[in-house]
């Protein structure tokens, strides 16, 4: 398992060793070691699952007093995953990182708590897996609009399909420090 630092204090990308054959292939998805020698030492709690059509556009999402850690990756399909750091005090703050995740290429990206997150689907479906450090709670989400100016994200779609809460977040810049996670 190779883990590189992104230019993001704390968010990582993974690239586990695939094994191959004219059977298939195999590879370690997770594994608590390696994870810690690189830092993440926060226990997993939950496992969501989410399949998408093309052009679906998820995020940017977070929690607000109980923030969520999240090991993502794709198992059929391609997507472009971003994280945004919204940590106040971060001298990162407001950037962000994007990596083109896949069932072929394997690639994982470990996103600490305190980043805001989101996905769009560049194939005709994705099945994406997120692996979390605390429960979903929908009376604790947060959102920051999808195309906000002073992030500056470089989206490969342009016009998004976008569920109304989505499409209805506000800028970063007008949520309020307190309404940020502060994990």
């Amino acid at each position: 398992m190779k883990i590189t630092a992104t230019p993001l204090p704390g968010l990582l990308l993974i690239e586990p060793r695939v094994f191959g054959d004219d059977r298939g292939f195999f590879l370690e998805s997770f594994r608590s070691d390696r994870l810690a020698e690189a830092g993440v030492t926060l226990p997993f709690v939950q496992d969501n699952h989410s399949r998408s059509r093309k052009g679906v556009l998820r995020g940017l999402h977070f929690q607000i007093k109980y923030p969520q850690g999240k090991l993502v990756r794709v198992t059929q399909g391609e997507v472009f995953d971003v994280a945004v750091d919204i940590r106040p005090g971060s001298p990162s703050f407001g950037k962000w990182y994007g990596a083109r995740l896949s069932a072929e290429n394997h690639l994982e990206l470990w996103i600490p708590p305190g980043f805001a997150h989101g996905f769009a689907v560049l194939t005709e479906t994705a099945d994406f897996l997120y692996k979390c450090t605390d429960y979903y709670r929908p009376d604790d989400e947060g959102g920051i609009l999808w195309n906000d100016p002073d992030i500056g994200i470089n989206w490969p779609l342009a016009d998004p399909q976008l569920s109304s809460k989505d499409r209805a977040y506000p800028c970063l810049k007008d949520i309020p420090k307190d309404r940020l996670p502060q994990g």
